[in-house]
């Protein structure tokens, strides 16, 4: 079983608390995942974010989740996602520093996954992972051309047919998980198993 471990950084703001999912053999890869919106109470805590973590450390890389600025015992206030990138790249540098210049993998669920877009830009990971990204609520960047996107068909959130709008032009993979909203309530298994089938079919370099 992976082994958790609690973590605290100095952001651009302060403090930043998280927790690093450690796999039970040596690293191969670094997944740094991001949570949903803090003004809709969006934590590190949640479902969406702790599948991935505890999924991106079954696959053998150690996982990190955090607490944006404001969230939780991180200090600062919300700042629209632009103070909230800079905490997900302080982050990446850390698990980057901490664990050695291992493959980068940047995921995030719904604002997570517009800020991790914002972060790629910076850190150019290996690979991303994007839940239900916040297309249609924020100015989503373009991102890798194999990024996985897993959305559910109906969401009332993220709308399917902006984030069909967003990633057609991009050319990226997406998969659409049928009758599951925003949430995927009673659908993590499946997003589990999205995630796992990706990384055995598609293996880091």
């Amino acid at each position: 079983m992976p082994t958790l471990k609690n973590f605290s950084i100095i952001g651009t703001v302060g403090n930043l608390e998280g927790i690093t999912h450690l796999p039970d053999s040596a690293p191969l890869a670094i997944a740094v995942v991001a949570h949903p919106l803090p003004t809709m109470e969006g934590t590190m805590e949640h479902k969406v974010v702790t599948t991935l973590a505890k999924t991106f450390a079954e696959l053998g890389f150690v996982a990190l989740r955090f607490n944006f600025r404001g969230v939780g015992a991180s200090e600062g206030v919300y700042d629209h996602g632009n103070g909230e990138t800079e905490d997900a790249i302080a982050v990446a540098h850390y698990a980057l520093h901490e664990y050695g210049e291992l493959p980068l993998i940047l995921s995030g669920f719904s604002f997570g996954g517009y800020v991790q877009a914002r972060a790629a830009q910076s850190l150019h990971p290996q690979r991303m992972v994007l839940v239900a990204p916040a297309v249609g609520r924020f100015a989503m960047p373009d991102v890798p051309a194999d990024t996985l996107v897993i959305q559910g068909d109906q969401d009332d959130v993220v709308l399917l047919d902006q984030v069909m709008e967003w990633a057609r032009p991009q050319h990226l993979p997406i998969v659409i998980v049928p009758g599951t909203g925003h949430f995927f309530h009673g659908r993590l298994h499946d997003l589990k198993e999205i995630v796992r089938h990706n990384f055995m079919e598609h293996p880091l370099p």
